[in-house]
């Protein structure tokens, strides 16, 4: 089943260290795993962030709220021990231990009211999220937005202005040498269905034929038999197809099957690889996530 939100984890991980001993971080996610019935694959599914699992965030959360609310402890560095409070909250048989039941304990309110948790309310009872959980769903939204507005600047573009982004996209992704000598091979052959041709790497060790499209409608098979069959008449081992609007099923598995190497790239994927190498787009704000570092606290 999918990995409960945080606080559905505080209860059975109460329960878990019920008798007292010292739990290391691996052997309590291993007992909510069994517990919850949770799978190999979904406790490795990672946080948009891509940089922790949600197994490993969520836990961290529900220990983090508990340790405030002097529920548990840390005897050690990756060791979790319930306390004689942990104890006696797990006496009165709760239904479920949640932030609501933690706002209790005058330690755990007195940290909500000083700290950067905002007092608990019905949106984060309804919406449990981990606060990384939250910083990556709202970044998501952002560039969601970002996205579909590149595109849409994309498509407006000329097809001469077209070919110019591509050029500065294929060269910031480390093609080509420089801009000029990028500029000086994109665009100018148009020779048997190919618009240019760029250095695969700044030595120049092998090329790759472009094609670049700045069409409303989905590009269908027939062009890229047509780019495939070009290529070939280069004796080209390699292509890109780039257009700013879609690629239909049949161009899709006709591209897949062929033996020559040509890679699709359509307006969305085009927008993305953008906004990875930073072209056609700006930083507003950064923000850096931080942790405590726990080797630098460790003395020898």
């Amino acid at each position: 089943m999918p990995i409960p939100d945080f606080q559905s984890l505080m209860l059975p991980m109460l329960e878990y260290l019920h008798d007292g001993s010292k739990r290391t971080n691996s052997e309590i996610a291993d007992y909510l795993c069994a517990h919850f019935q949770i799978s190999g694959e979904e406790r490795l599914e990672k946080l948009p962030s891509g940089r922790q699992t949600k197994m490993v965030n969520r836990m961290a959360w529900a220990k983090a709220h508990m340790t405030r609310a002097r529920l548990l402890q840390s005897p050690g560095r990756g060791i979790t021990q319930i306390t004689e409070r942990g104890i006696e909250v797990l006496s009165g048989n709760p239904s479920r231990v949640d932030l609501r039941l933690l706002q209790q304990f005058p330690e755990y309110a007195a940290w909500r009211n000083t700290s950067a948790e905002k007092p608990i309310d019905h949106e984060e009872e309804a919406h449990p999220a981990t606060p990384e959980e939250s910083l990556g769903s709202a970044f998501q939204c952002l560039q969601e937005a970002l996205l579909a507005s590149l595109l849409d600047r994309i498509r407006l573009s000329s097809p001469s202005r077209f070919e110019e982004i591509v050029v500065d996209l294929l060269v910031g992704m480390g093609y080509g040498g420089s801009r000029a000598d990028a500029a000086q091979v994109l665009g100018k052959s148009r020779d048997e269905g190919i618009d240019g041709l760029i250095n695969e790497d700044r030595l120049g060790l092998d090329v790759i034929y472009v094609q670049a499209k700045q069409w409303g409608n989905a590009v269908g098979r027939p062009e890229i038999q047509k780019f495939a069959g070009a290529l070939s008449g280069q004796h080209a081992r390699k292509g890109i197809f780039v257009t700013s609007s879609e690629f239909t099923k049949e161009a899709r598995d006709f591209a897949a099957k062929i033996e020559n190497k040509i890679i699709l790239v359509d307006g969305r994927r085009m927008a993305e690889l953008m906004i990875e190498h930073g072209i056609g787009v700006s930083t507003i704000s950064t923000f850096a996530v931080k942790r405590v570092d726990s080797d630098y606290f460790e003395e020898e």
